[in-house]
């Protein structure tokens, strides 16, 4: 489906570009600890959001 020269291409993008997405992680990793500490409090906040929506729609429904 797609040529050697393409395969090729592909590979070594996505290697780059893992291999920047490190490191600019790492270097605005002391930032992120800083601004993004409580993080998980949104995150579970979301699901639970979610879920709730859910629920409710599944109690509706029956």
């Amino acid at each position: 489906m797609f040529s050697r020269g393409q395969q090729v291409f592909a590979i070594a993008f996505v290697i780059v570009f893992i291999g920047i997405l490190i490191w600019a992680y790492r270097k605005d990793i002391k930032l992120h600890r800083i601004h993004y500490r409580k993080l998980w409090r949104i995150g579970l906040g979301i699901i639970i959001v979610i879920a709730s929506f859910a629920a409710i729609a599944f109690y509706l429904h029956n």
